[in-house]
């Protein structure tokens, strides 16, 4: 099989999938991390099959001597013999370009990042996979991801609120005192501060390595990708998606109960092609793999994103919780590997007696940072 690695950062990937049985392997790589995987792969061996290429996946060539030496095809043999028309035809060439690039049958990467999509590349995997992929047989690995949200109560909330309460003491201090020793005023200052303060501490996700037992209601799915058909289009985000969350107290007379914000992860799977062509032409993979990001799992490089409440919601014992809301995950303008996270929601509150409180619709927008 010929597979491609992209993104291949150390080359560890690509290493492996050569020591599999791969009988060509490309590893892609921007940075010049692309020196030190050359480096990874000599060490063990594997340079014979492993080439890495320096560049934008966009910007990569199928090397022409390969062709012969690892027999390559794409899956219309005519269309990896015939010439393509002359670059006059501009629409015509590029085609046939495109349809003698794809030779490869498994592209591997390692493109997640926080919350899925936060710094991931996923555009790049989409651009590999419609320059490269074979397009009725060849499969992505990861093939599906899947991105989930869910109420939690967490300590650390309170902490995040300390500390934007301290930095605001702390410039309050400094106020006072540059105005007695130094006989300036600064207080102009103080509302571009409290925002900068609040974007950090409040309206920021935090990165969080949550226990199980901290997600207080089954998570809601938020948006799926099946990685053969997805676009660039549903790179750029999450569309606004309804979720709905009902919590009850644990009935055990505790006081503390609380709602502190929402946590974001994911998980991908590594199966066979779901959609109708991957279905009838695509390899069938006999050992399929799941990977979460969950709390339940335990640690994970990516963890979790917490989207943290301004305040806490008591939860009275042997009372209830409801959640209404919709959830929407937008690219940042300036950055595009970053997004920012809209929440809308009502709550909806039902003590023990049975009296229900509905409070007003809560907006909030996140930066992932």
């Amino acid at each position: 099989k010929v597979v491609m690695d992209v993104g291949s950062g150390s080359g560890i990937l690509a290493v492996w999938a050569a020591k599999a049985g791969a009988k060509r392997v490309y590893a892609v790589e921007y940075t010049d991390m692309a020196k030190h995987a050359r480096k990874v792969v000599e060490a063990n061996g594997v340079d014979h099959v492993v080439t890495v290429i320096q560049g934008a996946v966009e910007d990569v060539t199928i090397p022409v001597e390969d062709w012969e030496a690892f027999h390559l095809q794409t899956e219309e043999d005519a269309a990896a013999t015939e010439e393509c028309p002359a670059d006059d035809d501009d629409d015509a060439s590029i085609s046939c370009k495109q349809q003698q690039s794809k030779v490869v049958d498994i592209i591997i990467s390692e493109w997640m990042g926080y919350f899925l999509l936060r710094e991931s590349m996923l555009d790049s995997v989409i651009r590999a996979r419609d320059m490269f992929l074979k397009p009725k047989s060849g499969i992505l690995l990861p093939s599906h991801a899947t991105m989930l949200i869910a109420p939690i109560m967490n300590e650390d909330h309170h902490m995040v609120i300390e500390e934007y309460l301290e930095g605001m003491n702390d410039w309050n201090d400094y106020l006072v005192n540059a105005k007695k020793q130094y006989g300036v005023d600064m207080s102009i200052l103080t509302e571009e501060y409290d925002k900068e303060q609040r974007d950090y501490y409040l309206k920021s996700s935090h990165y969080v390595q949550l226990d199980g037992d901290t997600v207080l209601a089954p998570p809601s799915v938020v948006k799926t990708l099946d990685l053969a058909v997805c676009t660039l289009e549903d790179a750029k985000g999450v569309d606004e998606t309804e979720f709905s969350f009902d919590i009850e107290s644990s009935g055990g007379g505790a006081e503390d109960e609380e709602i502190n914000g929402f946590a974001g992860w994911f998980t991908v799977d590594f199966q066979s092609r779901t959609d109708e062509v991957g279905k009838q032409f695509g390899a069938k993979m006999t050992n399929p793999v799941h990977f979460s990001s969950s709390p339940e799992i335990g640690d994970t490089h990516w963890g979790q994103q917490a989207f943290y409440f301004p305040s806490a919601i008591p939860i009275q014992s042997n009372g209830k919780v409801k959640i209404d809301g919709t959830m929407e995950m937008i690219r940042s303008k300036e950055n595009a590997r970053l997004y920012n996270v809209k929440l809308q929601y009502t709550i909806g509150a039902t003590a023990a007696d049975g009296l229900n409180n509905v409070m007003d619709m809560v907006e909030s927008v996140y930066k992932i940072p």
